[in-house]
């Protein structure tokens, strides 16, 4: 079965798997109700993974199809198009264990690895968050020392996707010195949890809000690991960090892609069928207007997928990929949220249960926003890494720079008298940095539709989106002109007792 999987052509295998997928969740499961559990049932779960989704995401020679971007994003969308919690398990799996393992893994420890992820359904995460250094990893506290035989690991990590349920776990930590502090760099370390030495503790597993097959919480590490399980680092342990998150925030998109088209062709479906007051639904101008951004959507998403199998592969260092990363990552995840809500509004009363693809679909979109860098961190160093260039090259005209940068050459012009109308002061704040950083991450996704639209892609989609980003850029530079400066009062109770002014 494993070497008939290697060796299927890829639109063969993603056809067979949707197939799988689909009769799972539609007619031998009630999804409805599972999803609504904690977990996934064992069954079901080893149904979904007779068909080796993960070996894609595993060269070629220990026996998966190669590791290959297009094959990732595939599985990742099929994924999504029935759960959003699926499609992240293997997200995780993929962007955050398999192909930084394949990368920087010691080869004789990959062998046995990759061996049971493609024979015995294991799964791998990692661990970067603590409890106090959230986004702030270059502080973390867990610490590792040198011992006779390797390395012990000590801290604390917490919000882990598969928290309890993983076998495996690249641990990152910063090196205890002599006297006691931590060194700047980070490094990564292989875990088993059917070692007991390398077994890590799950302190309490939390009671997430969403995505409930997805188990999270807190983990105490005090373990030992050998010499070889620790990654090797081509230059520096963030470096390795940089091009690993740069990696899977260019992949999100996989994630977006399935679960965008099943909101957009559920929402079309419900419109085309409801009538209110003699007409449906989708003949009413305001939901042209909502249907033909969730259309916008879709196709952003395609140009970002189309973008990402083409830059994102693990042979490539995407350290300094963070322009593209976070612009990819950010857009997508709030044009998730963005397509949930519009689903939900155009579902009417019914769409407002937990069991509906729409109500579900918001609660388990809505972290997509905040883990892996929150939109609004990401949207900040976007808008302050393109300042900082236009500083140095004393331009003070966005339109001008985006121009020369090769994300944006393309696109610029598209938008320029929008562009044209901001100008970067010496001091921006950060909520205008935020506005910026938004703007700059629709030129740069748009720019891929356009690449997208050369390879023959529907030009009347590529025509909506050109629409939507012009109104989005047009309501940010209202936004940065504003010289919105409000502060909140934090002591604010004082004469605001409206029952007092009667």
């Amino acid at each position: 079965m494993l070497n008939t999987i290697a060796h299927t052509d890829f639109d063969t295998y993603i056809a067979s798997f949707r197939a799988r997928l689909s009769s799972l969740f539609n007619e031998e499961y009630d999804y409805n109700a599972l999803s609504l559990e904690r977990g996934l049932p064992t069954d079901f779960w080893n149904e979904i993974m007779h068909m080796n989704p993960l070996s894609v995401a595993i060269p070629e020679i220990h026996g998966g199809r190669g590791a290959l971007v297009k094959e990732c994003l595939g599985v990742l969308s099929a994924a999504s198009f029935e759960s959003l919690s699926l499609s992240l398990i293997f997200g995780i799996n993929i962007a955050l264990f398999l192909e930084p393992f394949a990368k920087y893994g010691q080869p004789n420890v990959q062998g046995s690895v990759f061996t049971n992820f493609l024979e015995r359904q294991a799964m791998g995460g990692l661990m970067i968050t603590e409890p106090a250094y959230g986004s702030d990893a270059l502080n973390m506290q867990t610490a590792y020392e040198p011992t006779a035989n390797g390395y012990r690991i000590q801290g604390q990590k917490h919000w882990q996707g598969l928290t309890g349920a993983a076998d495996y776990w690249l641990v990152t930590a910063r090196r205890k010195n002599g006297n006691g502090d931590l060194s700047r760099d980070i490094d990564f370390f292989l875990t088993d949890n059917g070692v007991e030495d390398q077994r890590i503790h799950v302190r309490e597993r939390y009671n997430n809000l969403g995505l409930y097959a997805i188990p999270y919480g807190i983990n105490d590490l005090d373990i030992q690991v050998p010499d070889d399980h620790k990654l090797a680092v081509e230059s520096t342990g963030i470096k390795l960090m940089l091009d690993t998150l740069h990696r899977s925030r260019l992949q999100f998109p996989g994630m977006g892609m399935g679960f965008i088209k099943r909101l957009l062709d559920e929402t079309l479906e419900h419109c085309k069928n409801r009538r209110v007051s003699g007409l449906r639904l989708h003949e009413l101008d305001a939901v042209k207007f909502q249907l033909s951004r969730l259309q916008a959507a879709f196709t952003l998403c395609s140009g970002m997928c189309y973008y990402s199998a083409a830059v994102s592969s693990i042979d490539r260092d995407l350290s300094g990929h963070g322009i593209d990363a976070n612009s990819v990552k950010a857009f997508v995840t709030d044009l998730m949220q963005e397509a949930a809500q519009t689903s939900l509004q155009l579902s009417g009363a019914k769409g407002y249960r937990l069991d509906h693809i729409a109500g579900r679909s918001v609660i388990d979109s809505r972290p997509f926003q905040i883990f892996e860098g929150s939109n609004e961190m990401l949207y900040t160093q976007i808008a302050e890494s393109i300042a900082k260039v236009m500083k140095r090259k004393k331009e003070t005209k966005l339109l001008q720079y985006l121009q020369t940068d090769l994300l944006t050459a393309t696109a610029a012009p598209v938008f320029a008298t929008t562009l044209g109308q901001v100008i970067l002061s010496d001091i921006l704040k950060q909520r205008e940095l935020i506005i910026i950083g938004k703007m700059i991450a629709r030129v740069v996704c748009f720019q891929f539709v356009i690449s997208l639209g050369e390879t023959g892609f529907n030009p009347q989609l590529i025509e909506i989106t050109r629409q939507h980003i012009h109104m989005d850029l047009s309501t940010f530079v209202g936004q940065l002109h504003s010289n919105h400066c409000a502060d909140p009062i934090l002591e604010y109770q004082e004469n605001a007792d409206w029952m007092h002014s009667l």
